[in-house]
């Protein structure tokens, strides 16, 4: 089974075994010489990679590769540099968005980029366990998790089935912005709804806020521009 597969309860079973993992670091598997290198090995310098890479992708520049190369060495373990927690709309592939390649990109997604249980156990592996630097809360313009919301919130709409439950997930971030409402209402709160995931997780204990804390891990948020392939820092 891949490193990625592993249920949140095998591999955080108790606060020794978090703080054992930790210590010992990036999870290797097999020989040393065989496992993949990771393409940066702080904060500032995985931030600074993604955002080379994004360069590269929204100027129609990406580097050329041959993606069976490595492919033997990624069989025997990973070392991501960056988490993202990005939206699962089909127009934002992170891997595509950063010109990454297989192995460099720990990748969370779920409509409206926000928090879920699941998503905070991952991102917590990914830093605890793997080794990302940086995290990349990433919205993107023209969201339609974030205008649903909005609406939502408005008008008092009532979604069907389990669509609501984004709503209600999405809607402390958000609903401060309706209070103060701008020209562009709908970019304002994507924005909102980005820092307000930023926040949490710099902030959750007993993983993440820690490391971060500790100069171990950033937390930033982003969005990616559908025009123009751009992301911009928020």
């Amino acid at each position: 089974m891949c490193n990625v597969c592993l249920t949140r309860r095998r591999v955080f079973s108790g606060l020794g075994c978090l703080a054992a993992m930790t210590a010992i670091g990036p999870m290797t598997a097999g020989p040393a010489s065989a496992q993949p290198a990771r393409s940066a090995e702080t904060p500032d310098a995985a931030l600074a990679r993604l955002m080379e890479g994004n360069a590269r992708y929204a100027s129609g520049k990406m580097s050329e590769r041959d993606y069976s190369v490595g492919r033997v060495a990624r069989s025997q373990g990973q070392a991501p540099f960056a988490a993202i927690l990005g939206c699962a709309d089909s127009r934002v592939a992170p891997e595509l968005v950063f010109d990454g390649s297989p192995g460099e990109l720990f990748v969370v997604r779920v409509a409206g980029n926000f928090v879920t249980p699941d998503g905070l156990g991952s991102l917590e592996y990914g830093a605890a366990v793997l080794g990302t630097k940086v995290i990349m809360v990433l919205g993107h313009t023209s969201c339609g998790a974030v205008n649903a919301t909005v609406d939502a919130l408005q008008k008092g709409n009532t979604l069907p089935g389990h669509i609501a439950d984004l709503v209600r997930a999405m809607k402390p971030g958000i609903e401060p912005v309706l209070k103060t409402p701008g020209p562009d209402l709908q970019q304002s709160a994507m924005i909102a709804n980005i820092q307000a995931n930023v926040r949490r997780l710099q902030t959750e204990k007993p993983i993440l806020g820690d490391m971060v804390a500790a100069g171990k891990l950033k937390v930033v948020g982003a969005y990616y521009d559908l025009p123009t392939g751009k992301v911009m820092m928020v």
